[in-house]
């Protein structure tokens, strides 16, 4: 399946709504990302506007875990396999 960036934001409420029954933590983690790009198998996430507002705790430890449930989410919705990369 051939799946480009214009048809997983189209489907990414529904990534969000599996991720939130698996995980809430993960999904307050990732509803306020916005989808970037995806190109070669990497979905890179931008948190620029959600970093706004936060406070000035790191949950750079606790990220690894979070991305895997978000990509075993996009997994069974979309049925790929993605790698997560947020920008900086």
């Amino acid at each position: 399946m051939d799946i480009d960036l214009a048809s997983l934001r189209s489907r990414w409420n529904e990534v969000l709504d599996l991720l939130e029954s698996r995980d809430r933590i993960a999904w307050l983690v990732f509803f306020d990302a916005r989808l970037a790009s995806f190109e070669n198998d990497v979905l890179t996430l931008d948190f620029s506007d959600a970093r706004k507002f936060a406070s000035s705790h790191e949950y750079e430890a606790v990220r690894p875990k979070h991305k895997e449930s978000l990509t075993s989410a996009i997994k069974e919705i979309l049925k790929i396999d993605v790698s997560i990369k947020e920008l900086q």
